[in-house]
């Protein structure tokens, strides 16, 4: 499935070739995101990805860099999450070798210039002012802060309005210096390329980068005792209701049987969630959950838009469904349709360069081993209707929910009710 090299430096380099495809995709994954900075630095990692866009000792401007790619025709960005920052380009198979040199200049030789950090000090808070215009989004930024409050998995990976205003320059290039090196980065490619060729040209771009610690992150919180809420009174048309509970890791062997739980509860037109809430109630026109898996934690979110007047039914009637799981065993043409679905979604990510890259890269940077895709088909067969049933037990707890709700509902007691002993969490 993959070929795996390790370069004297430390560097580890993940070779996927797939003679059919037409493009080369490659990215370089760094083990760096919003849980390892400090809270005066918070959204530290995701202007350090603006910044590399933005010129090199090579390409000393960010129109340099972006004409490089797309004057080959080739597509190249960036993402920054909780736990990793991700630079990639896709480029048609002949302009592998520009698409690397690209992205080796990015992490290796970023100018930081003075005067672009400063003009993007105030881009990034546009990009924040656009996300707490956008009430579905700040729902979603609330409740982690709910889910997991004065930790840094609770920050928003953008930043606060007073961490960009107070992130220095200086500190901005010592977190970099700190977290890009090769013990903490992989480079993964995808697609058709010659294996030999770019493995020099990776050796030769990347060789001579500089080793490093790898820098440590603050552990999850014990579990959650209480349920807790917040609500965020806003003069909308709609209630973007946010609930969570505390999921599983990366490495837990029972993510297998949660993915098939989350599903069954909220993802697709057939989901639970979708036939009760939309289809036979109702309720919402955009309801949906989704599991977010990390190193040492991870969460089961559930999402719905509501009218406002109708929350609480909403609410109540996402409560029934999570119930329901933790109570009944999943019938078998349920079960087996679910897992059908799980199948043939990754089945069909997989046809793309940049996700072949991806689907080895994050295995190699947070797991022991990699699986193959023919792996994980067998252990989603392998799931059980008592598996789901188990793992439903084990996380959906009451006394585990996270409210986080943004909308015209004053205080928003009739809401917080309805999860029992709960507890009001002000942000």
């Amino acid at each position: 499935m993959y070929q795996a090299h390790t370069l004297e430096n430390g560097l580890r380099v993940y070779l996927i070739p797939v003679p059919v495809f037409q493009s080369v995709s490659i990215g370089i994954f760094v083990r760096v995101g919003s849980r390892y900075e400090r809270p005066a630095e918070a959204g530290v990692s995701h202007f350090i990805e603006h910044m590399l866009f933005k010129g090199t000792t090579r390409r000393p401007s960010a129109r340099i860099i972006a004409e490089t790619i797309e004057g080959v025709g080739g597509v190249s960005n960036a993402y920054t999450s909780q736990e990793a920052t991700v630079y990639y380009a896709k480029v048609a198979a002949a302009q592998a070798s520009t698409a690397l040199d690209v992205l080796g200049d990015l992490v290796r030789h970023p100018l930081f210039d003075p005067a672009e950090f400063e003009k993007e000090r105030y881009v990034i808070g546009e990009e924040l002012n656009m996300i707490y215009d956008s009430p579905d989004s700040w729902a979603n930024v609330l409740l982690d802060q709910v889910l997991w409050p004065n930790h840094p998995l609770g920050h928003n990976i953008v930043g606060t309005a007073e961490s960009l205003t107070t992130l220095s320059r200086d500190a901005l290039t010592a977190y970099f210096g700190a977290g890009y090196h090769p013990q903490n980065a992989l480079v993964a490619i995808g697609g058709a390329f010659d294996p030999d060729k770019i493995l020099a040209e990776v050796t030769a771009l990347l060789g001579d980068w500089q080793p490093g610690d790898v820098p440590p992150f603050e552990p999850a919180a014990p579990p959650q005792t209480q349920a807790r809420w917040h609500v965020e009174d806003r003069p909308i048309e709609q209630g973007h209701l946010c609930l969570a509970l505390p999921g599983l890791s990366r490495r837990d062997p029972d993510r297998y049987a949660l993915s098939v739980l989350n599903a069954v509860l909220g993802e697709g037109m057939s989901s639970r969630l979708f036939l009760n809430i939309r289809e036979e109630k109702g309720l919402a026109y955009a309801v949906d959950s989704s599991l977010n898996l990390l190193q040492d934690t991870g969460s089961l979110a559930i999402y719905a838009g509501v009218d406002p007047d109708r929350a609480p039914e909403a609410l109540q009637a996402i409560l029934d469904e999570l119930d329901r799981l933790r109570t009944e065993p999943v019938p078998p043409a349920e079960l087996h349709k679910v897992k059908e679905y799980l199948k043939g979604r990754l089945v069909l990510g997989l046809e793309d360069s940049f996700s072949r890259a991806a689907w080895v890269a994050y295995q190699a940077l947070f797991l022991e081993d990699i699986k193959s895709p023919e792996e994980v088909l067998q252990a989603y067969n392998a799931v059980t209707a008592e598996d789901v049933l188990a793992v439903a037990q084990k996380i959906l707890s009451p006394n585990a929910y996270n409210l986080a709700v943004v909308g015209p509902f004053g205080e928003g007691e009739v809401l917080g009710r309805l999860l029992g002993d709960a507890e009001f969490v002000t942000l």
